[in-house]
């Protein structure tokens, strides 16, 4: 396999820098950091190309908050300068020679993947097998072992100073395991963690029907004793090679449905809504206005949120659900709202 060298003097160049603090700003110019940032970008960006240069760059304290939906989560918040813009940058550079690394069954933070093409995907499995395995793995990023994680990005790359880099956003949580969900990084770094699991489910086992998101994935069979045996290989590689512990584990036959991805993928080929999406959608969709009124949101965030919900519902068979949502009329008010609230 292929070691990718002289990677970090891209990783630092102004050009990619000021890519980097392109892409971190997106959609939160409105943030207090951003804004003091941007009362000198060129000065801030030299002075954080120097610190990468000499390795005086190191990975800032966390803020931390819970989230609780769809499950308690703790979220590490790093600030915007100098941090989020280095996890650009230093993925800008080593993203595409990861993502030239996984197999095509695994769908997040992928170009061209996505929910609604892995979705897709998990369509066609349901139709043409008898039985699912569905497997989650508990507590995914914060069991992540950094001594493991190091040495599947050292097998691709060399460039000693990218992997400096690497292991000073690793070691920013002590206790030697956690990928802290938040960092930009981590999404990479798990897909990477489980492209091992890809590899083995896909290689060694020789899985035909496999897809994986995140750390959600499935294996389908028509025979449900091969599942099981599956199901045995898979909570061993894990434990052994990755040191992760699989919270559920469950065979059942596709025609009770499958759930994954947020949607309900039934052999007829009918899709819904999750029950808890849908009951999350509701709950936000009654919100919008209120949170308008009172300047808990603003009118791009409520606009961004109704039009993922009714991307959400287009996918799927919920034209009754979408008629209860009111979805047309929150579209107009949210649209029309800065008329309205003058």
């Amino acid at each position: 396999m292929k070691r990718h060298g002289n990677l970090f003097q891209r990783v630092a160049s102004y050009d990619n820098l000021y890519c980097a603090y392109e892409l971190a700003r997106k959609g939160k110019r409105w943030q207090r950091d951003v804004k003091a940032f941007e009362t000198d970008v060129e000065g801030h960006l030299l002075r954080l190309q120097e610190a990468l240069l000499t390795h005086a760059f190191h990975t800032s304290a966390y803020r931390t908050k819970k989230i609780y939906e769809p499950k308690e989560r703790t979220i590490y918040i790093l600030p915007f300068y100098p941090d989020r813009i280095v996890q650009h940058a230093l993925m800008n550079i080593v993203e595409p020679i990861w993502d030239g690394l996984m197999l095509a069954d695994s769908y997040a933070c992928r170009k061209g993947k996505g929910l609604h093409a892995g979705s897709r995907r998990t369509m066609g499995m349901v139709r043409r097998n008898a039985y699912c395995l569905k497997c989650d793995i508990s507590k995914f990023y914060p069991s992540i072992d950094h001594d493991v994680m190091m040495r599947i990005i050292e097998r691709k790359i060399k460039d000693k100073d990218v992997l400096w880099l690497f292991s000073d956003i690793l070691g920013s949580v002590p206790g030697g395991k956690n990928v802290p969900i938040g960092n930009y990084t981590s999404q990479w770094m798990g897909n990477l963690y489980l492209n091992q699991l890809d590899t083995y489910v896909k290689q060694v086992l020789g899985v035909r029907d496999y897809i994986r998101y995140c750390d959600d994935f499935l294996l389908f069979h028509d025979d449900k004793k091969q599942l099981g045996e599956w199901a045995e290989a898979v909570q061993h590689f894990c434990a052994e090679r990755l040191k992760l512990r699989l919270s559920k584990c469950d065979v059942f036959p596709t025609s009770h449905g499958v759930d994954f991805l947020g949607y309900r993928h039934f052999r007829g080929g009918y899709l819904l809504l999750r029950k808890s999406t849908a009951q999350r959608m509701k709950r936000r969709a009654k919100s919008i206005p209120y949170d308008l009124r009172h300047g808990r949101t603003t009118k791009e965030r409520a606009l961004s949120s109704v039009v993922s919900m009714k991307g959400w519902l287009r996918w799927a068979n919920t034209r009754h659900l979408a008629l209860a949502l009111h979805m047309d009329e929150l579209e107009t008010f949210v649209r029309g709202w800065e008329e309205a609230g003058a």
